[in-house]
């Protein structure tokens, strides 16, 4: 599995202490049927806690996944500060899942050069099944 995060996404992880680490748990948790919202066409929503408290008060992220292939973090949100994205963000989000999931490994090497995208890292390597 090849995970991925938008750039503006990796500002919010370390910005709210997010490691990558946390990141691969999150779509460990996808990848065995834990969906926290299936919001269709390949976009989920997923809770993160907090450290040191629950997913409740944590933080929501939105990724289009393709089951045992890849994962992009799209967007993130602390659940204090918003209930949940808008119906335009939403939209806008599923009319670029179809995009980013039919692309081919050069495309997503194309992403990671320019510096839209980034790979999530464990433990320093990138994470290729």
């Amino acid at each position: 599995m090849r995970i991925l995060k938008l750039a503006s996404f990796d500002k919010f992880a370390q910005n709210n202490d997010i490691s990558d680490a946390v990141l691969c748990e999150v779509v460990e948790r996808a990848e065995k049927g834990l969906i926290d919202a299936d919001l269709g066409d390949g976009v989920i929503k997923q809770r993160i806690a907090r450290k040191g408290k629950g997913k409740r008060s944590g933080f929501r992220t939105i990724i289009i996944i393709r089951s045992m292939e890849y994962a992009f973090f799209i967007y993130g949100f602390a659940k204090s500060e918003r209930g949940n994205i808008r119906r335009d963000e939403q939209a806008a989000i599923k009319n670029l899942a179809p995009i980013l999931l039919e692309l081919t490994e050069e495309g997503i090497d194309a992403l990671i050069k320019d510096g839209s995208y980034m790979e999530v890292k464990q433990n320093g390597k990138t994470i290729q099944e």
